[in-house]
């Protein structure tokens, strides 16, 4: 009997003539969050992977593995012989370790991808059901509800297990593309990235800050940020811009009102020179339709209108708590709600526009030199590795 992880995959064995691509990122990444931790083996079987190390290290292995996106269940399994007395013992030995000390409900569910195997699958599950409640009189069957399951899996080799462990589910990230995630100090914009990183996309960040009116706290509060992103989303380039001569221009040569609408439309354009440059595929904002003024359906029109390269906006229709949950279950909330301002709030007007028209938008930037203001935040910018 031998104890051993196995990886069950989401979305990803839809993939058709592609699977084999996104099985090699899965695993890289795999790889990649567990190599401080060590492994014996690795191996593909019947659509699990399985990995095999010492039993100190699971636990440790399960936490790093969760991480990954493209994994739907991860399971603590014990491979055993292919007969009924095997199979039967190494249940009764995770039930007497697990679940001998209560009343609880089981049922047995066996997956015979081996079809010749002697016993098929519902047969199976009724015999080594039959042969627990024998030997365990605190148990009882539930086919509806139960309060655990034990899995056992017929395949080359057979696997037996009850513990299982939820998954981040998504796509390998890199299989969808790339993008370049606006990141604030705020509760949004981590989350936006993490949301299109499960969808199997590339995330590297821009930050704007506006030092010194803004601190050199609020600048590493989302260096930081980034960092607890990276955990899930892999290494990233980090951009940091300086946009306190935007500003100034802003205030010295256009209504304050616009200040949001107009300085919002200029990180856009730096984003996109970014992206271009880099050959990121699109932009990823934190926006939540309503939630403030430049974040109406009129604002979101006039700013995008400004971008050359898709915006996504994978929040746009989630409530405010919902996006404080995922903020929470991700561990970015903590470090977004330290008290150190960001250059939006620092500059925004106590009156801002919240229905812009486009032509008034264009007709204030006249007023500003935006491409050079564009060519001197660029080259000031700071890139840093995450």
């Amino acid at each position: 009997m031998q104890v051993l992880l196995a990886i069950s995959f989401g979305e990803l064995f839809l993939k058709g003539a592609n699977r084999r691509i996104f099985y090699d990122r899965l695993v890289k990444h795999i790889k990649s969050n567990i190599e401080n931790i060590g492994y014996k083996d690795m191996y593909l079987e019947s659509a699990k992977l399985y990995i095999e190390s010492d039993e100190d290290k699971y636990e440790k292995l399960i936490e790093e593995i969760s991480k990954v996106f493209g994994i739907a269940y991860i399971d603590k399994v014990y491979r055993c012989e292919k007969n009924i007395d095997d199979i039967y013992e190494t249940a009764k030995y995770i039930i007497a370790n697990n679940h001998s000390k209560s009343k609880e409900t089981f049922k047995v569910e066996t997956t015979r991808v081996d079809k010749s195997f002697p016993y098929k699958s519902p047969e199976l599950s009724a015999e080594i059901g039959r042969l627990v409640l024998d030997d365990f009189n605190n148990l009882s069957v539930d086919i509806h509800n139960p309060d655990f399951k034990i899995y056992v899996d017929i395949k080359n080799r057979v696997y037996v297990y009850t513990e299982r462990h939820q998954g981040l589910g998504g796509l390998p990230l890199g299989t969808s593309g790339s993008g370049l995630l606006l990141l604030s100090g705020g509760i949004d914009s981590p989350v936006a990235g993490f949301m299109m990183a499960k969808r199997g996309m590339k995330i590297n960040a821009v930050h704007f800050h506006s030092y010194p009116f803004t601190s050199k706290q609020a600048h590493q509060k989302a260096i930081d940020l980034a960092k607890l992103m990276a955990k899930y989303t892999g290494p990233m380039k980090f951009y940091s811009i300086n946009l306190a001569e935007i500003y100034k221009a802003i205030a010295t040569n256009c209504d304050r009102r616009e200040t949001t609408i107009l300085s919002r439309r200029i990180m856009m354009r730096i984003a996109n020179e970014i992206a271009k440059k880099n050959s990121y595929q699109s932009l990823i904002t934190g926006e939540s339709l309503g939630q403030v003024a430049s974040q109406t359906l009129e604002s979101i029109a006039v700013i995008e209108e400004s971008s050359d390269l898709p915006i996504l906006r994978p929040l746009i229709a989630i409530d405010k708590q919902d996006i404080v949950d995922k903020a929470i279950k991700i561990n970015t909330y903590e470090k977004s709600i330290e008290p150190y301002d960001d250059c939006c709030s620092i500059f925004a007007p106590n009156k801002p526009v919240t229905k812009p028209k486009l032509h008034y938008i264009k007709k204030s930037e006249e007023n500003l030199d935006i491409e050079k203001l564009v060519k001197e935040a660029l080259f000031n910018m700071e890139i840093i590795e995450i």
